[in-house]
């Protein structure tokens, strides 16, 4: 049943640049504080969903075109929550339940730790402080997730649940250890956290894809100014901010 999902969740989200990716909730659980934990039984199938390069193109210029008149908040987010609940209608015997990135709890915590997620799928590596030996620095760092095709030039959107599906016997694979020297991983999280606005980090390895300069200039382009880019109107920009 998990691999007909999967194969049914790559021919309807592929062709839009996006990536699922299957976990065991239950692998996701055992590596998270109890306050992240995700309310399934160990077994139940899920997979984290990645947004590609080729998204923006493929996914999210058609969605403004199309839907035009309808986006009122930010577009990204509309029109991945638009295509992951269209998917659900794909599986109208079971019960899917979709979790995105931008969603919060009540005590502003995230729903789920996205690069957790990727990790713990062998979606993505997750380079944080303690994959290095000698720690050089004496405040707090972030860690970062590192595709083994699109480097850092990509997105984790949300993640899919099936509570109807226990996978038993699904195997764990280890993500892409892709930035495997200590010189590396030190400069890449240095990157990450004391220069991410030029983006150098999401090239700390050879990609394979990246983002066009169309769509880096899009995500540069502070939140209330991205409308103007895709062409929409100021009328949709004053309803998201009211």
């Amino acid at each position: 049943m998990d691999r007909r999902v999967a194969e049914r969740l790559r021919g309807a989200l592929g062709p839009l640049g996006l990536e699922p990716h299957a976990f065991k909730v239950g692998w996701y659980n055992a590596v998270v504080q109890p306050a992240f934990h995700l309310p399934y039984p160990d077994d139940t199938l899920a997979f984290v969903i990645l947004s590609t390069p080729s998204m923006f193109d493929k996914a999210l210029k058609p969605f403004v075109k199309k839907e035009r008149s309808k986006i009122i908040r930010d577009p990204v987010d509309q029109c991945i929550s638009y295509h992951l609940s269209r998917v659900k209608e794909k599986f109208p015997d079971q019960r899917v339940d979709v979790m995105f990135d931008y969603e919060i709890l009540p005590s502003r915590k995230p729903k789920f730790l996205a690069q957790t997620a990727a990790h713990v799928a062998g979606a993505a590596y997750y380079y944080q402080r303690k994959d290095v030996k000698h720690d050089p620095w004496g405040k707090k760092i972030y860690g970062v997730c590192i595709h083994p095709k699109y480097g850092g030039w990509f997105a984790i959107r949300g993640l899919l649940l099936f509570p109807d599906i226990q996978v038993l016997f699904l195997e764990q694979p280890a993500p892409v250890d892709c930035v495997s020297t200590e010189e590396k991983r030190i400069e890449l999280l240095e990157q990450f956290n004391f220069h991410w606005q030029d983006g150098r980090y999401r090239d700390i390895i050879e990609v394979k894809e990246r983002y066009s300069e169309e769509q880096r200039v899009y995500f540069a382009t502070p939140p209330a100014e991205r409308f103007r880019l895709l062409g929409l109107t100021q009328e949709a920009q004053r309803i998201e901010f009211q």
